[in-house]
């Protein structure tokens, strides 16, 4: 079921990514970085409001609550990066680029969570890489 889940985030992502580079169209990246940020947060909580998750707040630790907001300040920081090369750049190259992501993932997963590399994984995350340098040359 994770890989369905994966998939359509990544349908989601290519068709964010298309609706963001129209939209940015004369508006300055922060701001438009802001508003997708707004539009997200709602979206979210209606989310936990409406499975009714929001009980489960006061049940998360403290090394969980820091994490959370590491991970939030990261995606901020993400999001204004990638909407400021999308504003400059075309969306067909700028994407594949911020793609990259999955392979510093890969390897920050490796190296912080202990994940097993294997010869397909290693692989993979070199065609990827390989690919993002062709595409930037």
């Amino acid at each position: 079921m994770w890989a369905i889940f994966a998939l359509l985030g990544a349908v989601f992502a290519a068709v964010t990514s298309i609706l963001a580079k129209i939209g940015l169209d004369g508006v300055n990246s922060n701001l438009g970085t802001a508003i997708r940020t707004a539009v997200v947060l709602v979206m979210a909580w209606m989310i936990v409001l409406i499975t009714g998750v929001q009980k489960g707040i006061p049940e998360i630790a403290p090394k969980s609550w820091l994490f959370l907001v590491l991970s939030g300040l990261a995606t901020g920081a993400s999001w204004l990066f990638f909407f400021r090369a999308l504003q400059m750049g075309p969306a067909s190259r700028v994407v594949p680029i911020d793609k990259a992501s999955v392979v510093l993932t890969m390897l920050m997963a490796f190296v912080f969570l202990g994940e097993t590399v294997d010869a397909k994984t290693v692989i993979a995350g070199l065609l990827i890489a390989a690919g993002t340098v062709i595409l930037v040359l």
